[in-house]
């Protein structure tokens, strides 16, 4: 019998389109014409602007010749150049390709291959890098240079390239682009960062990406027209969808070439920033920044960390300088923020221990995300919810990629079984929230014993004295592998080996104590995360030269 509900009630152009994100930049720019959308130094865009800038360089791309599924990379700072380049590319059903501006030439050379990018949008600045990279490259991409006007002093170094702006004048401002035949379709091409080997590229498709950028505007709490200081690169994860959140809301955008301390406190009090998001390390900056360059904030401002849970010590001191930070943690292959440590009410009253205890969890999955959980690899079953069984954590549901591209053993491997198999370990607590105890790589095997990194990190993070922190494994004739911890003091503290190890004992097992120390400043990624693979190979080169 057929079902009453699938007569006469079929899909069509009237009641079903694609999901896609490019729909809230032509609600903004239509209800919202002349609210500013971006800041660049002096230059203020509108949204009317914005939108017209987009289909300016979605006409000349097509002019072109560049149309569906061909890759458009774009080497730039946190412009509104960058800003245009989430929507213009997707505009014809091109796939935009954000290159981590921090790598080298040969790390850049190989992504422009992998990706086949048919143009390099790049900043003037970085105009030589992207020469160097191109020699070492197959492809040959056409090339254009984007001369940011708030940073004029690095023109000089584009030569003689095609200008971003020129381009842009080619380009029709009332251009109709086919946008995306399906949600499916790819919009974005982002790569991981290749620390045990090439970097896989993660493919996004726009039903994704509109999903992650609304599901940002929830649990960042963003009201109508929120202000947008941009600390995150745009080029990891596409700044976690955020270029298309704020059009959500008709947000304005504070571009920030440069993450200092100095220009964020400028920019919140000049701007009146009301949302941020960044690493640690950012909070570092703000919090440990001369008193002359700190301003006083005109509201409190929301701001999303990802990485390791901020030690309580920090998060007292943002609080205190009139930053709300709320944790949240994902993947590339997620979109970014994925799981957030949602707090409730009721916590407020706790003691300060204890609720740093309920932060230090990664908390549950976003309203976009369909399922989360901490499963056995094993047996793919969900680990017993008591705080203490390790599995490792899994993603289900339209926030999930489409897959690593040209790379179909990677994607089966990685998407077995209906789940998104992260590499993280965690437990779940009886409540539900997830916590991380280490990357399944990380985890520190001594005399049989587990050792998760992260608990030791945490037991670090405790000491007064410590800033940063990384524990690694030390290979160990004895042990087969002992903690080695690496520990960047705050300005100004002074700590050793001997306090630490003793201050470690105190609060864990002695087997899980670090048996060697290292004093000085961390290897860290573009986004401020510890690059523990330079970490680990500090450890093994010591280990092998007797030095520990």
């Amino acid at each position: 019998m057929t079902s009453p509900f699938a007569v006469g009630l079929e899909r069509g152009r009237a009641n079903h389109r694609p999901l896609t994100p490019l729909s809230l930049l032509d609600r903004a720019a239509d209800a919202f014409p002349e609210h500013i959308a971006a800041i660049n130094g002096e230059e203020r865009r509108t949204y009317a602007e914005l939108r017209a800038r987009a289909r300016r360089l979605a006409s000349a791309l097509a002019g072109m010749g560049i149309g569906k599924d061909d890759v458009v990379s774009a080497l730039l700072f946190n412009t509104p150049a960058m800003l245009e380049c989430h929507y213009g590319p997707a505009m014809i059903g091109a796939v935009l390709n954000a290159v981590n501006t921090r790598l080298d030439a040969a790390g850049i050379a190989f992504i422009l291959d992998h990706a086949e990018a048919r143009v390099l949008i790049v900043d003037a600045e970085l105009v030589p890098l992207a020469r160097e990279a191109l020699a070492r490259a197959s492809v040959s991409p056409r090339i254009v240079a984007y001369r940011d006007p708030a940073a004029p002093e690095t023109h000089a170094a584009a030569g003689e390239t095609e200008d971003y702006d020129a381009v842009l004048e080619t380009g029709d401002p009332e251009f109709q682009g086919p946008g995306p035949q399906d949600e499916w379709d790819a919009i974005a091409l982002n790569y991981t960062s290749g620390t045990t080997g090439d970097p896989k590229g993660v493919v996004y498709h726009h039903r994704g990406a509109m999903l992650l950028a609304t599901g940002n505007v929830i649990h960042a709490g963003m009201g109508q027209h929120p202000v947008y200081l941009w600390t995150l690169p745009m080029f990891h994860c596409n700044g976690w969808c955020f270029p298309w959140t704020i059009s959500a809301r008709a947000g304005t955008h504070v571009c920030l070439r440069a993450v200092r301390a100095k220009p964020i406190y400028d920019a919140i009090a000049d701007h009146g920033v009301t949302h941020m998001c960044g690493a640690p390390i950012v909070m570092s900056a703000l919090l440990n920044a001369p008193e002359a360059e700190k301003r006083p904030l005109p509201q409190a401002v929301s701001f999303l960390t990802a990485a390791a849970p901020p030690p309580e010590a920090t998060l007292a001191a943002m609080a205190e300088a009139g930053f709300k930070v709320t944790h949240v943690y994902g993947l590339t292959e997620v979109y970014g923020p994925a799981v957030i440590n949602e707090w409730k009410p009721e916590w407020d009253d706790l003691a300060p221990a204890e609720q740093a205890r309920l932060k230090a969890r990664q908390g549950i999955r976003y309203a976009a995300l369909e399922a989360l959980d901490v499963l056995d690899p094993k047996t793919m079953a969900p680990v017993p919810a008591d705080g203490e069984t390790m599995g490792e954590v899994a993603f289900a549901g339209n926030v999930v990629m489409k897959g690593y591209f040209k790379n179909p053993s990677a994607t089966e491997k990685a998407l077995k079984g209906g789940w998104f198999w992260s590499g993280d370990l965690a437990v779940k607590h009886p409540d539900g929230w997830i916590q991380l105890k280490d990357r399944s790589k990380d985890i520190i095997i001594s005399g049989g014993e587990n050792i998760s990194s992260i608990e030791v990190e945490e037991t670090l993070y405790r000491h007064p004295a410590v800033a940063m922190c990384a524990v690694v494994a030390l290979p160990d004739e004895k042990w087969g592998e002992t903690p080695c911890a690496f520990v960047e003091l705050r300005e100004g503290r002074e700590a050793t080996e001997a306090e630490i190890v003793a201050h470690c004992r105190a609060e864990l097992a002695h087997f899980k104590a670090p048996r060697k120390v290292i004093f000085g400043e961390l290897p860290k990624t573009s986004t401020g995360k510890v690059q523990k693979f330079a970490l680990r190979e500090a450890a093994r080169a010591m280990a092998e030269r007797g030095a520990a």
